[in-house]
């Protein structure tokens, strides 16, 4: 059964709980910032949770920042509870990895 897609209101109700993530072109997105040599290990630990919930981020690695993008295919695109229940995962494993928000860009 295909996930449902999140209402734009869930989704801001949701955003609240998620500091440093917001939608940007369709998806839920953060970046965060870390250490270069501690990036490969928070993202082995959010490639731990991508496949526990069978479910995977667009991740981006530039230099100390590690930048996630999250939808749902099977839901033609959309953002649904899968995407922010992994966001909420990212976020507690960020902190747990000493890895920080970066600020939002303004384009």
């Amino acid at each position: 059964m295909p996930a449902t897609p999140l209402t734009d209101d869930q989704i801001a109700k949701a955003l609240e709980g998620l500091p440093g993530w917001h939608v940007e072109d369709g998806e839920l997105t953060a970046a965060y910032k870390s250490g270069r040599a501690d990036i490969v290990p928070f993202y082995a630990a959010v490639a731990a949770a991508e496949d526990e919930a069978d479910h995977h981020a667009r991740v981006t690695i530039l230099y100390g920042t590690i930048s996630f993008a999250l939808n749902t295919h099977d839901a033609g695109g959309a953002i649904t509870e899968k995407d922010t229940a992994l966001a909420s995962k990212i976020a507690a494993l960020a902190a747990g990895h000493d890895a920080t928000v970066t600020a939002r860009s303004t384009g």
